[in-house]
């Protein structure tokens, strides 16, 4: 495992993300509550252009969350090769409206030498559950030294 990416991360603790590798992350603009090996939770506030016209969460913005949380707790996996999302299967159970105050978790189910299985949730502060997905990551050819990393 590379601590490089791990300490990137943990020196964005408690701050916003709006500078990462991820520029869709970045628009999100969640807070880093916790990362480690293998979990990760990020807080976001659910702000207007992030709804459908009826005013709550737009589900392709609740599935990037997730997918972003994933992608960004898979980077500090251990992996020397640069992953992908080869699939995102999501369930929505509950709306969220704005300014709602969301936790976005991801969890490692299983590491592989070729591919990652993550899950995660979506919850509201209240504990009620917005959506949940999971996802496989699958190693490329592209290392991530030669990306900068």
């Amino acid at each position: 495992m590379s601590t490089n990416q791990l300490d990137f991360f943990k020196s964005l603790l408690g701050k916003t993300l709006d500078k990462t590798p991820s520029a869709a992350g970045n628009w999100l603009a969640g807070k880093l509550v916790e990362i480690e090996i293998g979990g990760i939770k990020v807080e976001y506030l659910v702000r207007p252009e992030m709804c459908n016209p009826a005013k709550i969460l737009h589900g392709g913005v609740a599935s990037l969350m997730m997918d972003d949380v994933i992608g960004m707790a898979n980077f500090v996996s251990g992996s020397e090769y640069l992953m992908t999302s080869i699939n995102l299967s999501v369930d929505f159970l509950s709306s969220a409206q704005i300014g709602d105050e969301l936790e976005v978790s991801a969890k490692l189910i299983r590491s592989g030498s070729n591919l990652n299985h993550w899950e995660s949730v979506i919850t509201k502060k209240s504990g009620k559950i917005v959506a949940k997905a999971s996802s496989n990551m699958i190693k490329t050819h592209l290392k991530l030294s030669e990306l900068g990393f």
